[in-house]
């Protein structure tokens, strides 16, 4: 009888199946210290029982969060002391960082775009008020650092013409200009011979993307000036005085001689208001939706063009208004008057809100920065002068010119032009919300006709200039902002971004009644009128209800202190107060009136029935 062979001897025993899997070959950056830290195996042992009691072997003493279906903050396991003292990342070639942790963040750049002041303490209040003060600060904190750390993409610089030594930049002509920069910003240099229409007034949107004009013996038209794209032109067959973009591309409102009118982006008539009639200037306020019209008759007209109705009519009372300019910072309207003066209004207001002697003449134009800081003024006494506008509308700086401006324009950089018959001025400062300097001009331009609108481009180094000889772009280097914000004014937008941008703009809309000459003033508590209306309280309900501490009942033992019998408890008191207070009240009446009916004579007189 044959038996079968031992495995020991002449037969090789049977490979186990997990030895003879190959085995997973160990990357360069992997450390077989690695897998134990995790608390993994290196590799499989012989023996399946034991590695299933340790896989199903839990640590004594551990405590695991509770899972609850609804919880307000989510629950994490303590950190450990690997995890409290982290060592430094390894890249997958094993490298260390150089600069780990986040990116620093200079305390002053933060302090820029940080508006809370946290020199001032927090109001010692109630527990859950500081708690929510606390967050915002802290929210508030966040925010400025991030945006402080955005600030780094950046990348755009603004860059100012800087002439060799001693040479003056003024004399350096456009043609020069055009020679010296690239391709693309070359062909924002350009002319429109349009002689047989002229003079032009101008506008740009608030995209600096888009160009409207009209010409004084009717022509209107609308182009993508930067790819020189024509998007409507038309003849109204009437004078043109003035001419805006609403808060997009795709409005358009013209002062005609006759009445307002409406245009969208192809040209076709969409409203003609006739209460707005004899406009002579135009203005709008992109975040209240408010087209302004200064009119031959010296109304000032507020129209909302979101609703289409009228806010305000605003009579002057100064004759022909044909000088008008708006504040961006605080969207207050400025009209310049034949007796020198410059006079500030709001639609809240009848009467204006301030009044500033600037000229011996005529007020001519008026121009306020992108700041709100400062306002140009330029009258018949050829004089040209710059305001401070924070309080003290005193003058900060003159100058006297041979020939007096007829049009000034403040650019994003705090860049003043002044057009001078046929002759272009540019001033340029110290920067951003710093007055021009007037010693010297920056820029000279001479055109083929007289001046008669200045606008400079948003976010682009040019000035438009509207002449009786067509439309000239100037190169103005240093002019404009170089960075946008895309979420406010994009100019490579699209047209469902523009829809969705326009949609926000008016849930977002500013009533008319808060425009204001600081606005800051709204955020502040009026003091007069809490008091105000304290009194008022005192003398209707006859006794100062806030002078006594409110009744706070003792909780009682034996479930008798629920939260409906303390209220009822302090509503029993309160009303025993009430009838106390109404009654000495009462009484004081009475006495008062036994008093008034007393006979003051001892004989009665035919006039006493009179006597009540």
């Amino acid at each position: 009888m044959e038996t079968a062979p031992k495995p020991g001897r002449d037969v090789p025993p049977k490979k186990n199946r997990l030895q003879a899997k190959k085995k997973k070959p160990r990357r360069y950056w992997e450390e077989e210290t690695t897998l134990t830290a995790a608390g993994a195996f290196p590799g499989p042992s012989g023996n399946k029982k034991r590695n299933r009691e340790l896989r199903h072997q839990r640590p004594k003493n551990t405590n695991f969060p509770k899972k609850s279906r609804i919880s307000r903050k989510p629950q994490l396991p303590k950190k450990s002391r690997e995890l409290r003292n982290p060592e430094p990342q390894r890249s997958l070639s094993g490298a260390q960082d150089p600069f780990p942790g986040p990116a620093p963040v200079p305390v002053e750049v933060a302090q820029k775009f940080c508006r809370i002041d946290k020199s001032k303490e927090l109001p010692h209040s109630k527990s859950k008020t500081r708690r929510r003060l606390e967050v915002a600060e802290a929210e508030e904190q966040e925010t400025s650092t991030k945006a402080a750390l955005s600030q780094l993409l950046l990348v755009e610089e603004p860059g100012f013409l800087e002439g060799e030594d001693g040479e003056d930049t003024a004399k350096i002509r456009q043609a020069d200009i055009v020679e010296a920069v690239d391709i693309a910003s070359a062909a924002k240099h350009f002319d429109l011979n349009l002689r047989q229409f002229g003079p032009y007034r101008l506008n740009y949107s608030r995209t600096g993307r888009h160009l409207a004009f009209g010409g004084r013996r009717g022509h209107v038209a609308t182009l993508d000036w930067v790819t020189k794209r024509l998007m409507c032109e038309i003849n109204v067959m009437e004078a043109v005085r003035d001419i805006r973009f609403l808060h997009s591309e795709a409005l358009l409102a013209v002062a005609q001689n006759r009445w307002l009118h409406i245009y969208d982006n192809q040209g076709i008539e969409l409203h003609c208001i006739r209460r707005c009639d004899r406009v002579t200037r135009l203005e709008f306020l992109p975040f209240h939706f408010l087209l302004v019209t200064a009119s031959e008759t010296g109304f000032l007209t507020y129209l909302d063009v979101s609703v289409g109705k009228i806010v305000a009519a605003l009579n002057a009372r100064a004759g022909r208004l044909d000088v008008m300019t708006e504040n961006p910072y605080n969207a207050v309207i400025h009209l310049g008057h034949s007796n020198g003066t410059v006079s500030l209004w709001s639609p809240a207001m009848k009467e204006p809100l301030a009044k500033i002697l600037c000229h011996r003449g005529g007020v001519r134009a008026v121009a306020v920065d992108s700041t709100g800081t400062y306002m140009a003024t330029s009258g018949l006494d050829h004089q040209l002068k710059i305001f401070d506008l924070r309080g003290t509308f005193q003058p900060l700086n003159a100058r006297t010119l041979p020939q007096g401006a007829g049009h000034l324009a403040f650019s994003q950089r705090g860049l003043l032009a002044a057009g001078m018959g046929d002759v272009v001025n540019i001033w340029a400062g110290q920067g951003k919300a710093s007055p021009p300097s007037m010693e010297q001009p920056y820029l000279t331009h001479r055109l083929s006709g007289h001046v008669h609108g200045l606008h400079f481009c948003p976010f682009e180094d040019v000035l438009g200039v509207g002449h009786t000889g067509g439309i000239t772009s100037m190169l103005v280097p240093g002019a404009a902002e170089p960075n946008f914000d895309g979420l406010e004014s994009n100019p490579y937008r699209s047209q469902k971004q523009r829809q969705e941008w326009e949609v926000k703009a008016l849930l977002e809309k500013i009533p008319a009644e808060l425009i204001c000459l600081d606005p800051r003033a709204l955020a502040e508590v009026d003091v007069i009128s809490l008091e105000q209306e304290k009194k008022e309280r005192i003398e209707r309900l006859g006794y100062d209800p806030e002078a006594k501490a409110p009744f706070q009942p003792k909780p009682k033992q034996k479930g008798r202190s629920s939260t409906a019998s303390l209220v009822k408890r302090k509503r029993k008191v309160m009303d025993e107060e009430h009838r106390d207070k109404v009654r000495q009240s009462l009484e004081q009446q009475a006495q008062k009136q036994e008093k008034k009916a007393e006979p003051t004579r001892a004989r009665p007189s035919a006039l006493d029935r009179f006597l009540r």
